[in-house]
């Protein structure tokens, strides 16, 4: 039985292979590369046969009708452990499963009680990983009793559909998440269960986590898939849990220490991924904590780094910045990922200029900017990557102005939105620097980027109630001979923010260019909500976010509009408006375009 059945994109969702987002003009959109992109391509054709070869093997093994029986081992018949999971849920979805109702990554699915949703097709892919995830199992298991008897239902109704391994429900896009969930569930499920389901829900538990501890996986998804199976060796009890738990911690020093970097940046870039990775971390600390065990060093350890990376990305709203891949997340979720912290506010809270993972924050009592200063990962790492150097996301007080498109995996079918044009960042020529693999390769390797390397340096210095950062990438050298660099100059004392856009032929380059000019749109993608009026000298925007301050944003470009956009929210696409600043560039000499941003009421501004 497939767990994905013909999905089909959600309405609204961009066309990828037309290259049109629907009803939304001003938002370029790119066909990711697909096989036969000769230049594109050649470099990956080893990592491509290594796969082909490995990932059939897998299958192969892993498909044969006996390969059920290996997976069995020690018999369980308790539960330990009740680990705790620390991000808030929303009951009000568990009382829609109890009707038969699945709302999920922006999609939904009625069934007619007492059936279940295992063997009727999805109606988008997002939806069928997090329904195999059991992302309805928290808010479910919040409805007391009656909860947990759906739950326990569900759960064996899905193992009699899928106990047999498959790519997708046995896969990392979805087990490693399974694992966890039912885990913080499990000995309240089994709280309502026969002593014939208990010794069924166990079984499955431990059947799922030893498949964990198995390859393939990826070096991108080792840390979690430790971490969920060190967690369900907590749950299990006995010599069965333990013998689970140890080979998972085991494995898991070495994966933190190439997924969690010093600065506490996770090797993605994504800071989500780093929050998710947190959490997951201090539930596997605290199911310890029940056994009476102490967490290993590379775990305190990682908790600590990601912690401190955790202030520098949240931006003033209680939000995370949104990069690499990651979306903003909740409030409260990030609020529960640092309720562990021990330190005093002043020392908890965000410093004013520091740098994480390539992303370097910049702030004054007002403003609040932070800026992507590094290349988009690649290889492994870059499955999420965006093509968006020197992207900025841009807070005034609580309000977030500037941002992003929002885009997320979450987001499969929006892949277009990962492309240069898809951030608050200059593009020439409308063209994106890299752009997303597609077709089987993307099936192989993940939909990661593909295209000219991107090198990007950046320098911060601070003095005089002021500081000042430049960053500087040659993305565009291959395409049009050119540098793009972007200085900011921060005023802590007026809240003003003041910047300057430079092209400039590309120092010792020995390609001819053939073009002598090169369109350029310098966007700024504002939050949903946002409003934006353009004055009457036509080269100043007042924006206004939900406090109702203003600001205004003027330039000296040749053309500003203020434009439709689009930005996912959640897994829903949102209508949203960006700053767009047009004009064209030499590629023989330098272009200039200053802008700035300043709270509105000061003197000189727009009538």
């Amino acid at each position: 039985m497939s767990p994905l059945g013909p999905f089909a994109p959600r309405d609204g969702g961009p066309d990828v292979s037309t290259g049109h987002i629907p009803g939304l003009p001003g938002v370029p959109v790119r066909t990711p590369v697909r096989a036969g992109d000769s230049k594109a391509g050649a470099a990956l054709w080893p990592a491509i046969a290594g796969r082909l070869v490995t990932r059939q093997v897998w299958i192969e093994l892993y498909g044969l009708p006996g390969y059920g029986l290996t997976l069995g081992g020690g018999k369980v018949t308790s539960f330990a452990a009740t680990p705790r999971d620390f991000r808030p849920h929303d009951p009000a979805p568990g009382k829609g499963v109890l009707v038969g109702r699945y709302i999920l990554a922006g999609a939904s699915m009625e069934v007619e009680p007492p059936a279940d949703p295992w063997n009727r097709p999805s109606p988008s892919r997002p939806f069928a990983v997090q329904l195999h995830a059991f992302a309805w199992l928290p808010g479910l298991m919040a409805q007391g009793e009656r909860g947990a008897r759906e739950a326990l239902r569900l759960t064996l109704a899905w193992q009699d559909a899928f106990s047999r391994w498959s790519p997708f429900a046995w896969g990392t896009e979805t087990l490693p998440r399974r694992v966890i969930n039912l885990s913080c569930a499990a000995r309240k499920m089994g709280a309502v269960a026969t002593e014939a389901e208990h010794l069924r829900l166990a079984d499955s538990l431990a059947r799922q986590t030893r498949q964990l501890l198995r390859p393939p996986g990826g070096l991108a998804t080792r840390a979690e898939r430790c971490v969920a199976a060190a967690i369900a060796g907590c749950v299990l009890a006995g010599n069965v849990g333990q013998g689970l738990r140890r080979r998972a911690l085991s494995g898991l020093s070495g994966a933190l220490g190439s997924t969690v970097l010093a600065d506490g940046s996770h090797a993605t870039r994504s800071p989500e991924a780093g929050l998710e990775l947190l959490l997951d971390l201090l539930t596997l600390d605290d199911a310890l904590a029940q056994l009476s065990e102490p967490a290993p060093e590379a775990v305190t350890s990682a908790i600590a780094r990601l912690t401190k990376g955790l202030r520098t990305l949240t931006l003033p709203d209680g939000r995370l910045a949104g990069f690499q891949g990651g979306g903003p997340s909740t409030a409260a979720r990030v609020a529960a990922a640092r309720a562990h912290d021990e330190q005093t506010p002043d020392e908890a809270s965000a410093p004013v200029e520091a740098t994480v993972g390539g992303l370097t924050r910049i702030a004054s009592p007002l403003l609040t900017i932070i800026a992507d200063t590094a290349a988009p990962p690649k290889g492994a790492w870059g499955s999420a990557a965006c093509a968006q150097p020197m992207a900025l996301e841009i807070a005034c007080g609580k309000d977030r102005l500037v941002t992003g498109s929002g885009w997320t995996p979450a987001a499969t079918d929006r892949q277009a939105l990962r492309l240069t044009p898809g951030h608050s960042t200059l593009t020439l020529g409308e063209r994106s620097l890299n752009e997303p693999l597609g077709g089987w390769k993307s099936e192989l390797l993940g939909p990661r980027l593909v295209g000219p390397p991107i090198h990007s340096v950046s320098e911060q210095r601070q003095g005089d109630g002021a500081v000042w950062l430049e960053m500087e990438h040659d993305g565009w050298t291959e395409l049009f001979g050119l540098n793009h660099q972007r200085r900011l100059y921060l005023d802590q004392k007026l809240d003003e923010l003041r910047a300057e856009e430079k092209l400039f032929p590309t120092p010792g380059r020995k390609e001819i260019v053939r073009q002598i000019a090169a369109p350029y749109a310098i966007r700024f993608h504002l939050e949903p909500g946002v409003q934006a009026s353009l004055a009457r000298d036509r080269r100043s925007i007042l924006l206004r976010g939900a406090s109702g301050r203003g600001w205004w944003f003027r330039t000296d470009g040749p053309d500003v509009a203020i434009e439709p956009s689009v930005h996912i929210d959640e897994g829903l696409t949102r209508r949203s408006l960006q700053i767009v600043v047009r004009g064209s560039a030499r590629t023989d000499s330098e272009t200039k375009i200053r802008w700035k941003l300043s709270p509105a009421g000061a003197s000189g501004d727009p009538s």
